[in-house]
């Protein structure tokens, strides 16, 4: 079941020297000042993309190197488990239809704080083959070797922001937290927008937190309680300038292991064009976002006149069982300098695919439970084993699940390979114009019901929970999608 690779010669090396050549240990060019109380930090530098990879004729080819290093996290220099040398890594950006060849190299030398040395690589909500060489969360990549990834991208594969992390089990939320995540682009979101708005301003704007303990960031053991450092993008409260009237497109991305955010940018309104890597049909506006772990929202955001406001993250509570959240500052937005003519927000945007009226192949049930300590987590009372399949599912058929969050805290529901379309929340009908997710919050007591295509391929993925301590401590079970015809786990590969 655990399986790696050897190591590569000639070409990963030379692969990796060029890496290094983009690894950032240097200072921020300003920093906040250190030790600010929480949710009151200094204004810190101006907002910086992370670099990019991006796909040439059709490929995107790449290393990333994993390694403990002591780099920039915000405003100060910690030990962090770090791609490419940085906290905050490259983006990776493709075109639908591209290839993705990814060599990922193992250079953590021991374990750190009890957690195992063993990593992988988790493209998270991207519609790929969840078996080797792709999308396989099941491998475990051994220190000093070299796992070569590769994934082809459907023609058809949606538009939008995506991330990748680590998936290794049982340790997947100390990885992350440690710094092991960065973001995924698909082009192609502008090409819904008319004319006036597609040469906008475009800003990855990743949320990654962190805990400190001394010199280091905190990975093990997490308690989701404990006071979070926030970063965008790996800074400390940066600012993000537009001008009066501008229209931006923000990828907003919860990159981090387990807390909530609940985004309020005050006098300013978030027009919803995308969610978890799927264009809405028709474009919806929102005060406030609820982003559980995982989840990620591509928004319009359009400048009134000239002043600053605070990108902030509101209170929140995840109930009895779970954590409360404080208010935070994550970020200055500065509107300033010549005005420009507010362009129009458009009402439609991508193509309305609605499964209300498909025929259903089969219909299961996942339900959520904790023990009452609060240290195991179930999926239909199972903890989660590797070796055991828990559903199984025909290729090129569509299904209805519910998921029914029988707890007294709020969960997420994640599954990989495919993303599906929310019908009802506890009995309330989704507009079908937006309701494409793969990872949804479901409050306690809640219960989802969604309906799945299960398309292009087969093989062993998972379902779970994406807070991932949850994870970690048993919230996940494996699907087997198989061929439709034979009922065996080896189909047509995409």
């Amino acid at each position: 079941m655990r399986s790696y690779s050897k190591v590569t010669g000639f070409l990963v090396g030379l692969a990796l020297a060029v890496t290094w050549l983009s690894g950032c240990s240097e200072p921020p060019p300003e920093r906040a000042v250190s030790g600010a109380a929480a949710g009151q930090q200094a204004r810190g530098a101006d907002l910086q993309d992370p670099p990019e990879v991006v796909s040439d004729h059709g490929v995107l080819r790449t290393t990333v190197v994993v390694e403990r290093r002591k780099v920039w996290v915000g405003d100060r220099r910690l030990w962090a488990l770090t791609y490419n040398g940085r906290y905050m890594p490259p983006t990776l950006r493709a075109r639908p239809g591209d290839r993705i060849e990814l060599a990922m190299v193992n250079r953590v030398g021991k374990k750190w704080q009890g957690v195992t040395m063993d990593t992988n690589l988790h493209t998270h909500g991207l519609h790929v083959s969840p078996r080797q060489p792709a999308d396989d969360i099941f491998i475990a990549i051994k220190p000093g070797t070299t796992y070569n990834y590769a994934y082809q991208l459907p023609r058809d594969i949606t538009p939008g922001t995506y991330w990748y992390h680590s998936h290794i089990d049982m340790y997947s939320a100390p990885q992350v937290a440690g710094g092991e995540s960065g973001v995924i682009i698909i082009d192609g979101l502008r090409t819904y927008l008319p004319p006036s708005l597609r040469g906008i301003t475009e800003r990855v704007v990743a949320l990654k937190d962190n805990q400190i303990d001394g010199d280091a960031i905190k990975i093990y053991p997490l308690s989701i309680q404990a006071n979070t450092n926030r970063t965008v993008n790996g800074q400390q409260n940066p600012v993000i300038r537009i001008r009066p009237g501008e229209t931006q497109l923000w990828r907003l991305a919860n990159i981090g292991a387990n807390i909530y955010y609940k985004l309020r940018l005050k006098g300013f309104t978030f027009h919803v064009i995308a969610q978890d890597g799927y264009p809405v049909h028709r474009i919806y506006s929102a005060d406030t976002l609820i982003i559980p772990a995982a989840a990620r929202y591509d928004v319009l955001v359009q400048a009134g006149g000239a002043g600053t406001a605070q990108l902030e993250t509101l209170p929140f509570d995840t109930g009895p069982a779970g954590n409360t959240f404080p208010r935070v500052n994550l970020a200055t937005v500065v509107t300033e300098g010549p005005r420009v003519a507010p362009a129009r927000i458009p009402s439609r945007f991508g193509p309305l695919d609605d499964l209300t009226h498909a025929e259903i192949a089969d219909r299961k049930t996942m339900v959520y439970t904790e023990n009452q300590a609060g240290t195991q987590y179930f999926i239909n009372g199972k903890y989660f084993d590797p070796n055991r399949v828990d559903f199984v599912s025909r290729l090129n058929t569509v299904e209805e699940w519910t998921v029914r969050n029988d707890s007294e805290e709020d969960h997420s529901f994640h599954v990989h390979t495919n993303q599906f379309q929310v019908m009802s929340l506890n009995g309330k009908a989704v507009d079908p114009a937006h309701s494409w997710h793969e990872t949804v919050n479901i409050l306690r007591g809640q219960k989802l019901v969604l309906r799945i295509r299960l398309a292009d391929f087969t093989g062993r993925t998972v379902v779970h929970c994406h807070i991932l301590n949850h994870e970690d401590m048993g919230m996940m079970s494996v699907l087997d999608i198989v061929d439709g015809r034979t009922g065996r786990g080896k189909g047509h590969e995409h």
